[in-house]
């Protein structure tokens, strides 16, 4: 297996030099690294060459590397059911980059795309509607970034008053800030629910 994807590798970086920067194989699949304005013209290439056929589009997905200058690596995953291979392509990109869709490629990518820019906030080029998908319309930041916190900043509930949703910064009580990271395993002096029915002893 590892040997047919050694062949595909070396067989796209022969056919189109102008899009792949290095390519590995690892875990069972191909990974293609890829120059972001030439990511359309892969995805086109990897669909109609007779040793590739990947017309499947899996996912699309994105990894947030905060201390890169080049801080996003947008991922493709593909499936070639006809010759029974998977690929990944990474493409690298800044914060203020956008990454050309290939939605005109694979309709499949419009919802794709969206997530990630709802996610991480990358923008795609060309894409026909991109707004958030899994976020509300007015949320604001983007969830999968690194350095987005993880109690949000705003809180949804519903004002009985208003009869409406309302939006509020968020408000944590000081006592749900304190973690005790001590585990009863361990020695610390918890009274778990039951222990008070024993007498300490193991049976």
């Amino acid at each position: 297996m590892s040997e047919a994807l050694n062949e595909l590798g070396a067989h796209i970086e022969l056919k189109r030099p102008d899009c792949v920067l290095g390519w590995t194989v690892a875990f069972g699949e191909l990974n293609v690294d890829v120059a972001p304005s030439n990511i359309a013209g892969l995805v086109e290439f990897l669909g109609k060459d007779a040793s590739c056929r990947f017309s499947s589009l899996v996912d699309i997905t994105a990894v947030d590397y905060p201390e890169r200058a080049k801080r996003f690596d947008v991922v493709y995953h593909f499936l070639s059911m006809y010759q029974n291979h998977r690929i990944r392509l990474r493409v690298s990109v800044r914060e203020d980059e956008m990454v050309p869709s290939i939605c005109a490629l694979h309709p499949s990518a419009n919802w794709f795309e969206r997530e990630v820019f709802d996610m991480f906030g990358i923008l795609f080029s060309g894409h026909p509607d991109l707004r958030r998908i899994l976020t509300d319309y007015g949320f604001r930041g983007y969830p999968l970034r690194k350095d987005f916190p993880t109690t949000g900043y705003t809180e949804v509930r519903y004002d009985e008053e208003l009869k409406s949703v309302v939006y509020e910064p968020v408000s944590l009580v000081q006592e749900y800030r304190q973690f005790d990271f001590m585990s009863p395993w361990e020695g610390a002096q918890y009274v778990l629910p039951g222990d008070e029915k024993t007498d300490g002893k193991p049976n």
